[in-house]
């Protein structure tokens, strides 16, 4: 056998593989694990995302009032919970009262909770129910206080005449916590019920449910700047009047600030403002078709008969017509007259303008 010297006898046997193939594989491994660790991580924030993320920033301990409408499907029910703050996360709700077979028997109604259950408290308490139970009364935009008081008594079973006796001359007893009520006219409360959609709690009484009316219309209120009705010299009672006569004239929100316009152009100018709305309201009903006699009725709030605004509201007003009290629309506009059976009026400027809106009007519904 012959031996070879030098660098060829030192090379190894069989095929040597090239430094570019150790690299590739190098590569590769390295984009494996990389894949992988992205994969991880996509995977942990999807989890998070989906199941740990918060549905809502209520702080935890927070009060809340949440209603669960009957018939609601386990996802409404956590969306409601997590949106309010009750749980944390809507979809891990949906995942542990799956897993506690428990999501058949969440129940409907409205509960006093708090944010920042768990989820096995939040569950625990959807099962066995509301501790106390309310009912949902409505009352609508233009309500006067005997409609108040009646549906009161029809759907929260509070005698509408216990309502009526604070309504109506109870307004002092409220004065410590609403100051603007020293001006109510005759110690009533009208004008100051805020309309809206409320739960009342079973057993409230008159008292309970006029503060909860109360309360909501200083919210509403301070979300107004009426510095431009201050300016006009008007005082709460005023601008809450103005805010009623307005809401009892407009059937149409864009008519609001048209209304509140020709209220103040006639004010302006010394006019009567002749609105049928404040005649009705001392009417029996409140809600009669005026005819020629009662504009005769001998009654500060018959603006027929007597110059400026009514010495008190002659309703319940909304939002809107409060907003339109104090910022009425920037017309010539002295008259309106319903012209349009959906409730639309024709404005004018003139008499004569008047006079053919009413002929319109004659047209349109007849003598």
């Amino acid at each position: 056998m012959i031996q070879t010297s030098g660098p060829e006898a030192e090379r190894p046997s069989g095929r040597a593989r090239p430094a570019g193939s150790r690299r590739a594989r190098r590569f590769r491994g390295c984009l494996g694990t990389v894949f992988a660790s992205v994969l991880v991580v996509a995977l942990a924030v999807g989890v998070w995302v989906l199941f740990l993320r918060p549905d809502s920033d209520v702080v935890a301990g927070t009060p809340v009032q949440i209603e669960i409408p009957s018939g609601a499907s386990t996802t409404e029910i956590a969306e409601r919970l997590s949106l309010a703050g009750v749980v944390i996360n809507a979809n891990m709700f949906r995942l542990q009262a799956r897993l506690s077979q428990s999501d058949g028997d969440l129940k409907a109604g409205i509960y006093d909770l708090v944010a920042g259950l768990s989820y096995d408290q939040a569950i625990d308490e959807l099962t066995r129910g509301p501790k106390v139970k309310y009912v949902t009364v409505t009352i609508p935009e233009g309500f006067v206080v005997e409609q108040i008081a009646e549906r009161l008594e029809a759907e929260a079973g509070i005698p509408a005449s216990e309502f009526l006796a604070l309504a109506k001359g109870g307004a002092g007893e409220f004065v410590s916590g609403h100051s603007y009520l020293e001006s109510a006219y005759a110690g009533s409360l009208e004008g100051y019920l805020f309309p809206k959609t409320y739960r009342i709690k079973e057993g409230s009484t008159a008292r309970d449910v006029i503060e909860m009316t109360l309360r909501q219309f200083d919210k509403e209120i301070a979300s107004i700047d009426i510095g431009p009705a201050e300016k006009r010299g008007l005082t709460m009672n005023e601008l809450v009047t103005i805010a009623s006569m307005i809401e009892r004239e407009a059937q149409l929100a864009k008519e609001r600030p048209l209304v509140s316009s020709v209220i103040f152009n006639r004010l302006e100018k010394g006019m009567r403002l002749e609105i049928d709305a404040t005649i009705e309201y001392v009417l029996p009903g409140n809600r009669f078709r005026l005819e020629n006699r009662h504009l005769k009725i001998d009654s500060p709030y018959n603006t027929y008969m007597y110059k400026g605004i009514p010495p008190g509201p002659i309703a319940n007003p909304g939002i809107e017509s409060l907003r339109a009290a104090v910022d009425p629309a920037d017309t010539d506009y002295m008259y309106y007259v319903l012209t349009g059976k959906d409730g639309s009026h024709t404005f004018a400027t003139n008499f004569d303008e008047f006079l053919k809106a009413k002929q319109r009007s004659k047209e349109v519904f007849g003598e």
